[in-house]
């Protein structure tokens, strides 16, 4: 009779296998997590080099269903098209196999020594990368320590007659495939259904080859549930990438479950090349995924057209959603995203804002120097755009930055709040000039020829110190800083200049003074939207050369 011991030490240990796999995920993410991110950026239109990226990314977070979010993840924030994010998601598809073939090697008698090494890191250790190292060498630990756990009441139920006449229920391989389909959906993961799977065979469970090879079958199509749950509140592109994601392990597993069927000499040759059954599993995860790779990869271009012709592209998409009243690349529960994914995210809204508010400053120009009140209108209708966004990226930011963040994120992070708030400032002067626009419409009000000369070269100045600014945060150009140094003394210099002009204009009676305020006052709106842009283009700037 099964022992209600034995079940819970096989609960228990499932458990723990879940656990150690998040932790391995976070303590590689919290020590690679900005090196991982420059992997995944590499993944290149270059098909081959995608699905390497997908391998080496998921080997390293022990998770497809990790890599596969990630990526979901970066399409959604623009890091990553639809045909780059299908040959990561086929290369993390081969990376999970990873897992099957480590617990293989039965390795678990120095589980142990894995998890006191890594607990005295993580515990006593005050170096920051020291400790995260320890925390994944504790996750090692675990993951075995729970095959250890599982595996003496797995023996026992292998001799129990009850439970090796359910196992028997499972020789219809439908069955067997909706097993491994259903447990990976639930416990979201493909890797701890291939662990445990391995884990039975190492116990001695009875449980046919052909079984286990329509399980991890089923697991394919069950890891897929995760992904799907993760793009629904993204971009439709991120959609495409969850329905390849679909698409492409139903396509691997009914060819394969077909093949297995009407040639029962596969499986033999598995048997017969590999004599340990653990093995034999591990094997067939890995060379099944292989081929369903290959099988594929030749088709990823006229694949991506096919998800384009099931989610079309939309007129929006086609033209671009920057001047959108919502989030784009946030628009998500940041909590279930990584955060190094969602680091980057931040940062693409952010320049994204930053290009709203320098449109909206030479739109605001243009008002101020054209006398057009609906231009000045469209200026104040776009500054609320960018409160909006300034509000709810803040608001985002606030829950990422409690969240676990590598030392160089936690950096990034701190300084993206005073981007964030640069930004929005040019935006309030921005709309400053559109209301001076509005006002000297109203009280039909002039400037001497002289200072509409001196605002437009300061005002061309600012906008191309902004664009050049904002430029150099995005793509991270440091190469840009001395001109954008010495642009903003050259502002500095020609305020002081066209004040002093001013004054003179007045002494002289060549300007209304009722204009002339209104005159003093855009210098002060293009001087300090110049200083902004500084502080943004030297954001760049890691604290430790400052």
């Amino acid at each position: 009779m099964i022992a209600l011991n034995d079940i819970l030490l096989i609960l228990g240990g499932i458990a723990l296998l879940l656990f150690s796999m998040k932790i391995m995920s976070t303590g590689l993410e919290l020590v690679a997590g900005d090196r991982l991110q420059n992997i995944l950026k590499r993944a290149t239109s270059n098909r081959f080099l995608a699905v390497i990226v997908g391998i080496i990314a998921t080997i390293a977070l022990t998770s497809s269903t990790a890599v596969t979010i990630i990526t979901v993840g970066f399409v959604n924030s623009g890091l990553m098209n639809l045909v780059q994010s299908i040959g990561v998601i086929m290369g993390a598809n081969v990376g999970t196999t990873f897992s099957a073939q480590l617990i293989a090697f039965r390795i678990d008698a120095y589980a142990p020594l894995f998890i006191f090494v890594g607990a005295v890191m993580y515990l006593f250790f005050k170096k920051k990368n020291t400790r995260n190292i320890g925390y994944i060498i504790l996750g090692f630990g675990i993951l075995f320590f729970s095959i250890s756990v599982m595996s003496s009441p797995l023996r026992e139920l292998s001799r129990d007659p009850a439970f090796n006449a359910m196992l028997t229920t499972f020789d219809n391989p439908f069955l067997a495939l909706l097993v491994g389909f259903a447990f990976t959906a639930i416990v979201q993961s493909s890797s701890a259904t291939t662990g445990l799977l391995v884990t039975m065979h190492l116990s001695g469970v009875p449980l046919s080859f052909e079984t286990s090879a329509f399980i991890i079958l089923g697991t394919n199509i069950g890891t897929c549930i995760t992904t799907v749950i993760s793009s629904i509140p993204a971009t439709r592109d991120s959609k495409r990438a969850a329905l390849f994601h679909v698409f492409y392990s139903i396509i691997g597993s009914i060819v394969f479950g077909l093949l297995i069927v009407a040639f029962p000499a596969v499986l033999a040759w598995f048997e017969a090349t590999w004599t340990d059954k653990a093995r034999q599993v591990a094997m067939f995860h890995t060379l099944f995924n292989v081929a369903t790779l290959l099988l594929l990869l030749p088709f990823v271009t006229w694949i991506a057209l096919l998800m384009q012709k099931v989610i079309p592209l939309r007129e929006e998409e086609k033209a671009g959603r920057i001047h959108e009243k919502k989030l784009l690349y946030l628009d998500t529960d940041v909590r279930k995203v990584p955060a190094f994914v969602v680091v980057s995210a931040a940062r693409l809204e952010i320049c994204r804002m930053g290009k709203i508010a320098n449109e909206n400053l030479i739109l605001a120009l243009d008002s101020f120097f054209e006398n057009s009140e609906e231009k000045a209108n469209r200026s104040l209708d776009t500054e609320k755009v960018i409160n909006f966004l300034y509000h709810q990226i803040s608001s985002k930011m606030v829950e990422i930055n409690n969240m676990a963040l590598s030392s160089s994120d936690a950096e990034k992070v701190g300084k993206m709040f005073k981007v964030l708030s640069d930004i929005e400032r040019i935006g309030d002067h921005a709309e400053n000039i559109a209301e001076y626009a509005l006002l000297m419409k109203d009280r039909n009000l002039k400037l001497s020829e002289a200072g509409v000369e001196e605002l437009k070269l300061l005002g061309d100045l600012t906008s191309r110190q902004t664009i050049r600014a904002l430029r150099a945060y995005e793509k991270e150009r440091a190469g840009d800083l001395p001109q954008i140094k010495s642009f903003e003394k050259e502002i500095d210099k020609l305020s002081i200049q066209f004040s002093g002009n001013h004054i003179e204009r007045l002494k002289e009676k060549k300007c209304d003074p009722k204009s002339g305020a209104i005159f003093i006052d855009m210098i002060t709106d293009l001087e300090r939207s110049a200083d902004h842009a500084k502080n943004i283009a030297f954001s760049i700037v890691p604290d430790r050369k400052k």
